[in-house]
This record gives C-alpha cells, structure tokens and sequence, in this order.
C-alpha cells in the first residue's frame, strides 16, 4: 500500500509559496519626501493667508497728498 499523500502537497501553491519567501525582499516605497513637501507647502500656505491678513490696507493716494515724508 502507498503512503498517501496530503491533497495540498499535490498542489503548486506551497512550492510558489516557498518561492515568493526566498525571494529577495521588495523595497519599501518611501512616502515621507511627498508628505514632508505636502507639509511644506501647507505651512507656506498659511504664513501666506497670515501675511494677507495682517498687512495694511493698500493706499491709492501718493504719499505726497497724504503729507507723508
């Protein structure tokens, strides 16, 4: 009589299996340049909007009507 065999080991699942862990390790893709750009660019953003809000109201009138020297 034969030995019997599992169904799975019949199977070229594990032998894939197998094969994808020897495999060499896949590099990591590297999110942090975009988010720290992202970042960047909120923060000029808002110093931005700050600097629009906090700035004088723009004169239409020359400074030598106003008696500004």
């Amino acid at each position: 009589m034969a030995p019997r065999q599992h169904p799975a080991l019949d199977d070229d699942g594990l032998l894939d299996q197998a094969r994808e862990k020897l495999r060499e390790p896949r590099p990591r893709e590297r999110h942090w340049a975009a988010l720290a750009a992202a970042a960047f660019f909120a923060v000029c953003a808002i110093a931005f909007a700050v600097a629009a809000v906090l700035a004088p109201p723009v004169s239409h009138e020359p400074a030598a009507r106003t008696g500004v020297r």
